[in-house]
């Protein structure tokens, strides 16, 4: 099931799209934030393939999304307005609404990166700490000596949308419990990464928070997984802590690096916490390709809630309602 299908959507008119959000991208009973903003950007680069064709900005290069409200599985129209249109940059708001409901809003910037110009310096700038060196020819078959594949995520059931992508993490362990090295592909061996999925990427990895919430136990550690079975594993993860549900309020992404069409392999990301305090955290996400090129940068604000938010019947609400 690659991710370029899922993320489909169909132009109902100039400004209007649809989707229908698939059930086994979903983190409980709510779609998946990274698959949704997956299916934003097939937005962006059907309405920029399209109706602003002359434009020429395939690109997306700045988006910004606010997650109003639960979304749900099953249909999910998006609306557009052109915000502003110009030479270099131009910039569309994109609405999307499920059974009435105002659920996500965003603005998103493209461009053309093959044709852009300008003042270009080295800034000197490097992840820190290094994450460990890799042979990312070695990654498929598991045989890097630094890097080892995680063959299972803790409640893959509750967490479905997981379990759509292969990670790689230290064998070694990572740098600090707020910290997350990881190189990732898709499950499906002919799938890539593009540009336009590239919000899923920066927002699939491990739950930093139950680092802490585990009270010390690396759950996403490759010994952990090698010296327990996979019952152990439910096991100690059930005793160590309930299930816990992260929604993201907000997504922000910019874009360094316009990928091959064709698409990548791997990517390697690095997930960070600099503060955690009464249930909302955020993330900083660096995003380099296997040449160690930057390609993105990604900051979320999260909240850390109850799994029976999640899956709780929703409420009627008002949409005129001052939220």
């Amino acid at each position: 099931m690659k991710l370029a299908s899922v993320t489909a959507v169909d132009q109902v008119d100039s400004h209007t799209y649809s989707a229908d959000f698939n059930d086994a991208w979903t983190i409980g009973n709510v779609p998946h934030g990274g698959y949704v903003t997956a299916c934003f950007q097939q937005v962006v680069r059907r309405h920029f393939d399209t109706t602003l064709r002359k434009q020429n900005q395939p690109h997306t290069i700045t988006l910004h999304l606010d997650f109003l409200r639960r979304t749900q599985i099953g249909p999910a129209t998006f609306t557009v307005k052109d915000v502003k249109l110009g030479r270099q940059t131009s910039v569309i708001h994109i609405t999307l609404r499920q059974d009435d409901r105002e659920e996500v809003v965003g603005y998103i910037t493209n461009s053309n990166l093959d044709t852009e110009t300008g003042v270009s310096y080295p800034s000197g700038w490097a992840i820190n700490p290094a994450p460990p060196p890799t042979d990312v020819s070695k990654l498929d078959s598991d045989t890097d000596h630094l890097w080892g594949e995680r063959k299972a995520w803790p409640f893959a059931d509750f967490r479905k949308a997981n379990q759509r992508n292969r990670s790689w993490f230290p064998r070694a362990g990572q740098h600090s419990p707020a910290i997350v090295d990881q190189w990732l592909c898709m499950r499906d061996p002919e799938d890539r990464f593009t540009n336009d999925n590239l919000g899923f990427v920066a927002d699939v990895f491990p739950q930093i928070i139950e680092s802490f919430l585990l009270g010390g136990l690396d759950s996403y550690s490759v010994e952990f997984e090698k010296n327990n079975s996979a019952e152990e594993q439910k096991a100690r993860m059930a005793k160590h802590s309930a299930r816990m549900w992260y929604p993201t309020l907000l997504l922000n992404l910019d874009v360094k690096k316009a990928l091959p069409a064709e698409g990548v392999k791997f990517l390697f990301s690095r997930v960070q916490a600099k503060a955690i305090k009464n249930g909302r955290y955020d993330l900083e996400v660096i995003v380099k390709d296997a040449e160690g090129d930057l390609v993105a940068l990604s900051h979320h604000v999260c909240l850390a809630v109850s799994a029976e938010r999640n899956l709780a019947a929703r409420r009627k609400v008002d949409t005129g309602a001052k939220l």
